[in-house]
């Protein structure tokens, strides 16, 4: 069986990409727009991962690019995804949301080391910010 190298991307979907956008360049540190229009936004994340965020409900019909065609998706509800940060950071993350007055609904300390905070976007999306390695084995 072939494998696979890691995700590439991960989407999120929004009401207000704008709103989104401003949350995810300021709060997160995200200043490296891949690629920009009225119905998404890509972001660089540590050259490593690409972080897309699409208008909730614009993404419902097949889209054709210059090299094919990309099938309909969508996503509702409160999703989850994880950032990587390193341990001797956290605290400083812990500064940069209470700066931008975002709540730590809730940390966890992994019995292999790890600690983690999860906060929301804008659009209620669950956000982690895990100090790695120590979460996963081998992560």
């Amino acid at each position: 069986m072939p494998q696979l190298l890691s995700i590439l991307e991960t989407a999120l979907y929004v009401e207000d990409l704008d709103r989104a956008a401003a949350f995810y360049e300021n709060v997160i540190g995200l200043s490296q727009v891949l690629y920009a229009d009225d119905r998404m936004r890509a972001y660089n994340v540590n050259q490593r991962n690409v972080l897309l965020l699409f208008i909730r409900g614009g993404t419902t019909e097949p889209v054709q690019t210059g090299g094919g065609l990309i099938p309909p998706h969508d996503a509702s509800g409160q999703i989850h995804m994880a950032f990587a940060i390193a341990p001797d950071t956290l605290d400083a993350w812990k500064a940069q949301l209470a700066n931008h007055a975002v709540a730590i609904e809730g940390t966890s300390n992994w019995k292999r080391g790890g600690h983690s905070l999860y906060f929301r976007d804008p659009d209620g999306n669950l956000l982690e910010l895990a100090t790695t390695p120590g979460l996963w084995p081998g992560f």
